[in-house]
């Protein structure tokens, strides 16, 4: 057997990532994961192995990683960070797609210090979406704004909320809650969550409406563009429902007295809204992202376009959104496996776009699965 490769996480996108890498007979697949039963589930169907342990244990995570070659991160945002520090620690590589708040570039000393490669935010966006700018703002002499526009919705909506979840449930709230990161003339600004609502038109899709969300994330730093943004796509109405309820307090985490009981609001909240959104039997997904990069080539204006839509495996039972996601970390994970990508650190996406030969080949293997990026150079 050739690389062994552990997969932390086998919630939506992990048990994709797994399926996927399991897919090469040189790769010796397991998934580690809190929940006996998914993963069961996972082991059963696919040629992947389990480990079940509390990966929330400090130790737990590192102590697995040991075991293994190199390891893809697949578990919530408020536990994305100690995985990666501790898979470092154990001197593996690692894919992590985990949309933590926290900065992992002070772990890039200790990441080089072990010789590890640990790519970070390596999903769909975070992830292609920065890879994507990076190639506009090389592309460009003098690239001047930059904006992309991302979002995984239900092919059929049902109201109230006209949107089921695709990825971690927490994660989704934090969209609505975490301040957005925005470049504004050469300068990082803060703005609320759900802000700066817009409508967008996508052929074949129809309308949607788009709302700063702090995506950029290391993209503020490593690429220099003067003007930055990421906006989340919803269907209409569904951001004003949001800041109603962040407003009125609902996505609180301090506990409010209710008849004498503490309760975290959030808490209530999860309970309440989580039913409602989880796609159920019979649901379908698609994923629609358009990456716009702007600026002067040859002393004209230029715009480089990037559009992506994807739909539903009706074949293999996989959402949109994990398969954009997922595979665009299991295709990265194939090339640190295969030495195609060698960077030592804390490895931002972007990384990916100043290494010609592994852009191209990203791109191919994403059109092999289906995931195809259409670009557009326009003189404007």
């Amino acid at each position: 057997m050739g690389v062994k490769i552990v997969v932390f996480g086998a919630g939506l996108v992990g048990s994709v990532i797994a399926r996927d890498l399991a897919r090469e007979w040189d790769v010796e697949v397991t998934v580690a994961d809190g929940s006996d039963a998914r993963v069961k589930q996972l082991t059963s169907e696919a040629r992947v192995k389990g480990i079940v342990e509390d990966l929330s244990k400090p130790g737990t995570i590192r102590q697995i990683a040991s075991d293994f070659d190199m390891a893809v991160g697949a578990l919530p945002g408020f536990m994305g960070k100690s995985m990666v520090k501790q898979v470092i620690e154990a001197g593996r590589n690692i894919v992590d797609i985990s949309f933590s708040p926290e900065d992992y570039r002070d772990l890039d000393g200790l990441a080089r210090e072990k010789g590890v490669t640990a790519v970070i935010d390596c999903g769909v966006a975070p992830g292609m979406s920065n890879i994507l700018v990076a190639r506009g703002a090389s592309v460009l002499d003098e690239p001047e704004s930059a904006v992309i526009y991302v979002g995984g919705l239900p092919q059929v909506r049902h109201w109230p909320y006209e949107y089921k979840i695709v990825f971690s449930p927490i994660d989704v709230i934090e969209e609505y809650t975490r301040p957005a990161r925005v470049v504004e003339n050469g300068n990082v600004v803060a703005k609320p969550a759900l802000s700066e609502l817009e409508l967008i038109d996508f052929p074949g899709i129809g309308t949607l409406e788009a709302f700063n969300t702090d995506g950029l994330r290391t993209l503020v730093d490593t690429v220099k563009i003067p003007n930055m943004k990421e906006k989340t796509l919803r269907f209409p109405g569904h951001a004003e429902k949001m800041r109603i309820l962040r407003e009125t307090g609902f996505f609180g985490y301090d506990p409010v007295d209710v008849n004498g009981v503490q309760v975290r609001p959030i808490d209530v909240t999860a309970r309440l809204l989580f039913p409602l959104w989880e796609m159920k039997e019979g649901d379908r997904d698609f994923t629609v992202m358009r990456v716009e990069v702007e600026g002067k080539k040859g002393g004209r204006k230029v715009r480089c376009v990037w559009e992506m839509v994807d739909y539903y495996d009706e074949k293999t039972g996989t959402t949109s959104m994990a398969r954009t996601t997922g595979y665009t970390a299991s295709v990265i994970a194939r090339f640190l496996a295969a030495g195609v990508f060698k960077h030592k650190g804390i490895c931002p996406p972007e990384l990916i776009a100043t290494d010609e030969n592994a852009f191209r080949l990203l791109l191919a293997e994403l059109e092999a699965k289906g995931i195809i990026y259409r670009e557009k150079i326009i003189e404007i």
